[in-house]
C-alpha cells in the first residue's frame, strides 16, 4: 500500500503593492524604473489534500465550493498528453500542468491527489489556481522527496500555470510560504522574497462584494503605461507603482512587524486613497469599482475596523479590513452578510511560535525494565488511555508535544533502529490487517502517518547519557530554542492547557530569552533519583522561578544545605519535571563536556550542562500543573497505568 501523505495550500491576499508585481517586471527593459515590491500574506482557507504516488498515471479528484460531488480527471504520464490538457483550460488544466512540468524536469513518475476539501473561494482573487498549482509541485516535492525549496516549488507551480490559459503572475504563487505575511520584490526577471516578523495579532477580514470585475481590462490599460511613459497620464501609474507603492510597503512592514493593527488599518486607507487617485483614472470603467467603496464609506462599517482596501487587481471583486477586535469582526461579518448579502473569510496575522522543534530521546537500553525490555523497547511499551486505546508510550509523548504546537520533532534512536521507528509511525499497516480494523482506527492509520511526517530519527552511536543524546540534536536544532522531553515519561495536565505547551507559554511570556525548565514539588526521600533545582519565586502564584542552582541527584544532606526553596515546606523539593524549553547555547555547554570527556558515572550529564547554562545566561525554572511518570520502572509503570487510564 503506498503511502499518503497530508498538505495544506492556503490561498493568498495581496495586503498591499497589487499591479506593482508586473510593473516591476518592465525593468528588464526600462532601467529607470523601480522594483515592484508587494506584501502577501496566506489565507486562513485552502485546499486539504491527500497524496501519494501512482505508477504511470495522474489521478486527481476534487471538490469545489459549493459542491458535494467530487470531479475527477485520470491522465497517463504522457508529455504530449499533458501539454495537450494543460492548454485546452479548466480547472484541471493546472494539475496537467504542474505534472507537465515535473515529468519534464525531475525523476518522476505519476502522482495520486484526493483534493477532499476546498475552503477556498475561487475566482475571488485569492489565487485559489495558483493555491492548486502549489498543491501539485508540493505533492511531488513530498512524494518523491526532491527536496525542493519553497521558491523552487513557486518556480515549479509557475511553469505549470502558465502552460495553461491562465495569466497569472509570479506574486500569485507566493501562497507556498503558507499563512505568513511575505514582502515579494520585483526586479525585471529576479524575484526576492522576505518573511516579515509580525508584532502582535492582526485580526482581518476579505469579503466577496458580489461584484464583476475584467482582470484582462483593466491590465490591458495599466499596462499600457508601460515600459516607458508618454503622456501625464501613464507618469502617474508609473509614479504610484514605482515610489509610492515602495514607501506604502516599506510603511506597512513597519507596522506589521510592530503589531499595529491600527496604523496599518489607516494606512490600507490611505492606500486605496492613493489608489484611486493616480490609477482609476487609467481605467475607469473598472477602477470607480461603486461596490467598494461604498462598503468602504459605510459608517457602521468604519466603526467596526481600522481601515480597508480593494484585493488583488481591485475593482469589485474583494475588499479587506483590519478589525479593531475579533469581536468587531464577527460583528462585521453579520452585517455585511446581512446588510450586503456578502460572504466574508477571516485572515488572522499571528506572530509565530518561538518553539517550533522537540528532541525526544528513546535510545536507552531499558535495562531497568529487563527481560520485557530484551522482547519491546521500552518506549513501545503499551499504556491505555481512558478512551481505551493502547498506545505504546512514544506515541503519547509525541502526541503532547504536537498538541502544544510544535512542528517538528527529532527522536535520538539508537544507531541502526532509525528504521524501525519510521516503520512505526510511516509504514502503513497490511492490507489484511488494515480491513480488520474498526473504522476509527482505520483512521487512525492515517493520524500516525501524519505524525510521521513531522519525524525525524537521529541516531545516537555512544549510549554515553541523555547529555549526550541531547548533543546529538544540534544540528536538526541549528540556532532555535527548543522543547526537550523524556521518551519514557508521560505527562498528565491538571489543567486545560498541556504540560508542553504551559512550559512554552512561560517562554514566550518571559520574552523568549532564557531557557526554561519545567519542576515539580518532590519529597526529600526522591531528590537521590532526579535531577533538583533550587530557586526564587519571580510571581504571586510561585510558579515561576529564578533557579539559582541545579544539582544531579543530590544526596539529602547536601539538598538540605543548599537546595532549599523559600516557601516550600520543610524537606519538599523542586525536581526536574522531565519537560525543558532550551536555548541552542545548551550545546556549547554539552560540548565543553564531550570535549573534556567530563563524564559522570560513566555518562554526561544534562543538569550538569544545566549549571554552566545558568552561570552563562540564567535559566528559569517553571512548576509545571500536572503529573509526570516514570515508566522505565516496573512498579512506577504499573502505577502509571492505573493512572492514566483512569485519568488520574
Amino acid at each position: 500500500m503506498r503511502r499518503w501523505h497530508e498538505l495544506f495550500v492556503p490561498g493568498r491576499v495581496c495586503l498591499f503593492g497589487e499591479h506593482s508585481d508586473w510593473a516591476g517586471s518592465y525593468r528588464r527593459i526600462n532601467s529607470k524604473l523601480q522594483p515592484g515590491q508587494v506584501i502577501i500574506a496566506g489565507t486562513n482557507q485552502g485546499l486539504y489534500a491527500r497524496v501519494r504516488a501512482h505508477h504511470d498515471k495522474l489521478i486527481v479528484r476534487s471538490i469545489l465550493p459549493g459542491s458535494d460531488e467530487p470531479q475527477s480527471i485520470e491522465l497517463p504520464m504522457d508529455r504530449h498528453e499533458l501539454l495537450q490538457t494543460a492548454e485546452a483550460g479548466g480547472f484541471f488544466s493546472y494539475a496537467a500542468g504542474v505534472a507537465y512540468h515535473m515529468l519534464t524536469f525531475y525523476r518522476v513518475q505519476g502522482i495520486e491527489i484526493d483534493n477532499y476539501q476546498t475552503t477556498l473561494p475561487v475566482r475571488k482573487g485569492l489565487s485559489s489556481s495558483a493555491a492548486f498549482s502549489v498543491l501539485l509541485a508540493r505533492a511531488y516535492n513530498r512524494v518523491y522527496d526532491l527536496k525542493l525549496t519553497i521558491r523552487a516549488e513557486m518556480e515549479a507551480a509557475y511553469q505549470g500555470e502558465i502552460r495553461t490559459p491562465s495569466r497569472c503572475g509570479r506574486m500569485d504563487q507566493g501562497c507556498a510560504f503558507g499563512q505568513v505575511p511575505v514582502k515579494m520584490t520585483f526586479n525585471g526577471e529576479l524575484l526576492h522574497t522576505h518573511r516579515l516578523t509580525i508584532g502582535a495579532p492582526l485580526h482581518m477580514l476579505v469579503a466577496d462584494l458580489n461584484g464583476k470585475k475584467d482582470t484582462i481590462k483593466i491590465l490591458g490599460d495599466l499596462n499600457r503605461a508601460f515600459p516607458f511613459a508618454d503622456d501625464d497620464e501613464s507618469m502617474r501609474v508609473q509614479q504610484y507603482l514605482g515610489p509610492i507603492n515602495t514607501e506604502l510597503v516599506e510603511r506597512a512592514s513597519t507596522h506589521i512587524a510592530e503589531g499595529d493593527a491600527e496604523a496599518l488599518g489607516k494606512l490600507m486607507t490611505e492606500a486605496q486613497r492613493l489608489f484611486d487617485d493616480y490609477l482609476m483614472p487609467a481605467c475607469p470603467e473598472e477602477l470607480t469599482s461603486p461596490k467598494l467603496h461604498r462598503v468602504l464609506n459605510d459608517p457602521r462599517i468604519q466603526g467596526l475596523t481600522w481601515g480597508g482596501k480593494g484585493v488583488g487587481s481591485q475593482g469589485d471583486g474583494c475588499v479587506q479590513f483590519v478589525t479593531r477586535s475579533v469581536s468587531d469582526r464577527q460583528e462585521l461579518v453579520d452585517y455585511l452578510a446581512n446588510t450586503y448579502g456578502m460572504k466574508a473569510f477571516e485572515l488572522d496575522l499571528t506572530p509565530p511560535q518561538a518553539v517550533r522543534k522537540a528532541v525526544i530521546p528513546v535510545a536507552g537500553y531499558g535495562t531497568r525494565m529487563f527481560p520485557a525490555s530484551k522482547a519491546l523497547k521500552k518506549e513501545l511499551f503499551p499504556v491505555i488511555t481512558p478512551d481505551g486505546m493502547a498506545k505504546p508510550i512514544i506515541l503519547a509523548v509525541v502526541e503532547e508535544a504536537v498538541q502544544a504546537g510544535i512542528e517538528e520533532i527529532a527522536l535520538i534512536v539508537r544507531s541502526g533502529d532509525e528504521q524501525f521507528y519510521d516503520d512505526f509511525f510511516n509504514q502503513p499497516v497490511a492490507r489484511d490487517h488494515y480491513s480488520h480494523l474498526s473504522e476509527s482506527h482505520q483512521k487512525y492509520c492515517q493520524y500516525l502517518h501524519n505524525l510521521g511526517e513531522r519525524l525525524t530519527f537521529i541516531p545516537q552511536q555512544e549510549q554515553a547519557g541523555f547529555g549526550h543524546a541531547v548533543y546529538c540534536a544540534r544540528d536538526f536544532i541549528g540556532k532555535d530554542p527548543f522543547l526537550l522531553m523524556l521518551g519514557d515519561h508521560l505527562y498528565v495536565s491538571q489543567s486545560e492547557v498541556p504540560c508542553a505547551r504551559q512550559l512554552i507559554d512561560a517562554y514566550e511570556q518571559c520574552g523568549a530569552r532564557r531557557s526554561v525548565v519545567g519542576c515539580y514539588v518532590a519529597d526529600v526521600e526522591e531528590i537521590s533519583n532526579y535531577g533538583t533545582l533550587a530557586g526564587e519565586a519571580l510571581n504571586s502564584d510561585q510558579r515561576l522561578l529564578e533557579v539559582r542552582e541545579f544539582a544531579e541527584k543530590p544526596n539529602r544532606d547536601y539538598a538540605r544545605r543548599n537546595l532549599v526553596t523559600p516557601d516550600l515546606p520543610p524537606d519538599k523539593f523542586l525536581c526536574i519535571y522531565g519537560q525543558y524549553i532550551l536555548s541552542p547555547a545548551i550545546f556549547e555547554c554539552l560540548g565543553r563536556q564531550i570535549d573534556a570527556d567530563a563524564r559522570e558515572a560513566g555518562e554526561y550529564q544534562l543538569t550538569t550542562a544545566l549549571e554552566t547554562l545558568r552561570k552563562q545566561e540564567g535559566v528559569l525554572g517553571y512548576r509545571v500543573a500536572g503529573r509526570h511518570y516514570d515508566t522505565g520502572l516496573p512498579g512506577p509503570y504499573v502505577q502509571t497505568l492505573h493512572a492514566i487510564y483512569h485519568g488520574e
